[in-house]
């Protein structure tokens, strides 16, 4: 009998103590895996174990215990989550805004001056507020981006097929051969010339759907801030997936 047949299911997750910490760590089998990886994500501080086809769960249980230490290390660097609750501070196009509950009673949420620092007063029940800053957030960012692809598609002479907007963790926006483009909403809490570089970027693969020296030209004509726009990103994108 095929030894995919004898093998019981692998678990979801492994759990394993390092210096009185319990950590869980998720199981990944992929068949193209030459070997045991461990992997810790930056934005979410998620810890995946990658087995290939033939490794036995017991050695992958092994294999994390060992690295007990490696993995405390790595989540230790993990920015602290801000959850979307009252009185939580999260940027707003790169602007810092406090939110601040105000009654029970179900209403919109908005931007607005309040004393010292921007808010983001939320008209809901206790329990709703994540919702609607999300929702909020989701609304702010679809505008943005309509409003830059729009303006591209004048530059370009072409638009896309449709706008997705989702919470992608290893890409911020991306183009597919059908010419429809997804962006993550995080990229309003960015400042703008990030939202505005990243459209410019999808947008140009619209006609070089590659990253050859056409591309980087075309994107040069059309953006003027790529430099700046990536330097912000490489120094603080992965503190933007803290936020809710």
């Amino acid at each position: 009998m095929p030894l995919a047949l004898l093998r019981r299911p692998d678990p979801d997750h492994l759990d394993i103590v390092h210096d009185g910490e319990c950590y869980r760590i998720a199981v990944r089998r992929r068949p193209t895996a030459r070997r045991l990886t461990l992997r810790v994500s930056a934005a979410t501080g998620e810890v995946v174990i990658t087995l290939p086809a033939r490794s036995a769960i017991a050695t992958a249980q092994r294999f994390a215990a060992s690295h007990g230490g490696w993995i405390a290390a790595r989540l230790a660097r993990v920015p602290e989550r801000v959850p979307f609750a009252d009185g939580a501070v999260l940027p707003l196009r790169g602007v810092p805004h406090r939110v601040v509950r105000r009654g029970s009673r179900s209403g919109v949420t908005r931007a607005e001056a309040g004393g010292a620092e921007p808010i983001l007063s939320v008209s809901c029940g206790e329990e709703y507020v994540a919702r609607r800053v999300r929702t909020f957030l989701e609304r702010e960012v679809r505008g943005d981006l309509d409003r830059a692809v729009a303006h591209y598609a004048v530059k370009l002479g072409q638009g896309p097929a449709r706008i997705t907007i989702r919470d992608t963790r290893s890409r911020w926006g991306s183009c597919t051969a059908g010419g429809a483009l997804n962006f993550s909403w995080r990229l309003i809490l960015a400042p703008p010339l990030v939202l505005d570089y990243l459209v410019a970027h999808e947008m140009a693969h619209l006609r070089e759907m590659n990253h050859s020296s056409r591309f980087w030209t075309l994107l040069g004509g059309l953006c003027p801030e790529v430099e700046a726009a990536e330097a912000w990103l490489k120094r603080n994108g992965t503190a933007l997936h803290r936020y809710g």
